[in-house]
């Protein structure tokens, strides 16, 4: 089997490690809470960082008028059949071995990617805006909203959002089918000459 057939291939299946690791996680760091409190987000779900955090997260939440974060969410069902699909078409796109389609699988991934982030930075501003307006604690113009990367200061906290292993192998995977590309358009020079 070529090399770039190979390439792909791995690339493909470097997809379903989502499944295996985090893709996402927010940490909220504050003097009241020695060890910080996260949360991982995962292609299907949401999962404490440490034991009890989202629990806490929720508890402290509740007095600024944030909603409970979501356990289940229709992303969980859709991205986690987008993710199969795509990884079984990339391996197919391997075994068939067309330059083209290893980019055009590459651009696919890539966009889906930026849907993602679209989506989850929409479901970020929604969770910090759309507040309880019976909540304890009001400070009026105040979001709640934690950044899509990096750190931010909200009041007392500091909220750190950063991709975690699962994002990395996604990155990985993308990076590989372009890989596979021109790795297949060096075997193509080869058969010519």
């Amino acid at each position: 089997m070529k090399r770039s057939k190979i390439i792909m291939i791995i690339g493909a299946l470097m997809m379903l490690l989502l499944f295996v690791f985090p893709l996402y996680n927010i940490t909220l760091e504050a003097p009241q809470y020695p060890e910080p409190l996260g949360m991982d987000i995962w292609i299907n779900k949401v999962t404490d960082h440490n034991p009890n955090d989202i629990k806490n997260i929720n508890l402290m939440n509740h007095y600024i008028g944030m909603r409970d974060v979501p356990i289940k969410i229709k992303e969980f069902e859709i991205f986690p059949i987008v993710i199969i699909i795509m990884a079984s078409l990339g391996v197919l796109i391997g075994l068939i071995g067309r330059r083209k389609l290893y980019l055009t699988w590459g651009i696919v991934m890539i966009i889906l990617g930026i849907v993602g982030m679209y989506d989850f930075y929409l479901w970020l501003y929604d969770y910090g805006h759309n507040l309880n307006p019976h909540a304890a604690i009001k400070i009026p113009g105040q979001g709640y909203m934690p950044p899509l990367f990096g750190a931010k200061s909200i009041l007392n906290f500091n909220a750190i959002s950063l991709p975690m292993t699962g994002a990395y192998f996604m990155i990985i995977g993308i990076i590989l089918s372009f890989i596979a590309f021109f790795q297949a358009k060096k075997e193509a020079k080869k058969v010519y000459h």
